[in-house]
């Protein structure tokens, strides 16, 4: 099914790309703001996101709360489920965008951000009933939780390799080498940086760790299936990537190696599957 003009959240949807595909062409401008003593980016910029992140939200909440719909029950599948991934990552951004000031980054969320709305029209997924499941809202609010989170890690975990690339650059000056190259051009210290990396991480393994229990406690669906394996996969591998970083220290490459594994099989988890059924078997997955 695609989704047409007379469905509710389609307009929300066209709104939500038309205003981040702005934020993504307007070319960065700083303007000094003597209230704070720094630089900060174009208004116009943040009103195009702004606009753009409720928009997609708006999308969001018509279709799980199936509003001006015929059919009771939440309406989700894959490229919602990424949808609502970006989202997440975006307000993650938009929060410490002061001290983070990247144009490319933002470039490249919205760009995400609006292939994901876009997709969304082409492949809406199916209402899921919420019978016999009065915890499933709960179930599916701490799956989509932990994609949105270790998805703000992997953005941290980027912008931390990019400060250490330029640090070890052949072509950077012994000035420029030092602690305060890297602090002044990211706005933040690296051991800052990484801590709050982890912290999602943390924060992403507790309701990964949510949504394994819930689903096996209280979904009535629940099977040993794709989905089920590659979620517990993830969650082992996000263990190891924790107990790694408590008992051996693990940092740069290797901590950005198993964050990146363990991301992988979450997505194939959710998104991986549910595009499988959909777009290649044609099947309505039952949750």
């Amino acid at each position: 099914m695609i989704l047409s003009p007379s469905t509710p959240s389609f307009w929300p949807s066209i709104v939500a790309v038309a205003a981040y595909l702005l934020a993504a062409v307007i070319p960065p401008k700083l303007v000094y703001d003597d209230s704070i003593s720094k630089y900060r980016a174009d208004r116009g910029i943040w009103v195009a996101l702004l606009l753009g992140w409720i928009g997609q939200l708006t999308s969001i909440l018509v279709d799980a709360l199936s509003i001006g719909q015929t059919n009771d029950g939440a309406r989700f599948g894959f490229a919602p489920a990424l949808s609502v991934t970006i989202w997440l990552v975006l307000g993650v951004y938009a929060l410490e965008s002061p001290k983070l000031r990247l144009p490319h980054i933002r470039r490249t969320l919205a760009i995400f951000a609006a292939c994901t709305v876009a997709l969304a029209w082409f492949f809406p997924g199916q209402p899921h009933l919420l019978e016999g499941a009065h915890w499933a809202p709960l179930h599916w609010l701490t799956g989509f939780a932990s994609y949105g989170l270790f998805g703000a890690a992997l953005l941290h975990a980027a912008i931390l390799n990019q400060a250490e690339r330029q640090m070890r650059s052949k072509s950077a000056t012994s000035d420029s080498l030092t602690l305060s190259g890297p602090v002044q051009a990211f706005g933040m210290p690296l051991l800052q940086l990484e801590s709050l990396t982890f912290r999602f991480v943390w924060a992403g393994f507790v309701m990964l760790s949510l949504t394994l229990v819930l689903g096996a406690l209280f979904t009535p669906s629940w099977r040993w299936d794709h989905k089920t394996v590659f979620s517990i996969l993830s969650w082992l591998v996000f263990a190891t990537l924790l107990i790694g970083r408590a008992r051996f220290g693990w940092r740069g490459r290797t901590a950005t190696r198993w964050l990146i594994a363990g991301s992988v099989l979450l997505l194939l988890a959710y998104v991986g599957s549910r595009f499988v059924l959909e777009v290649l078997l044609h099947r309505n997955p039952t949750d």
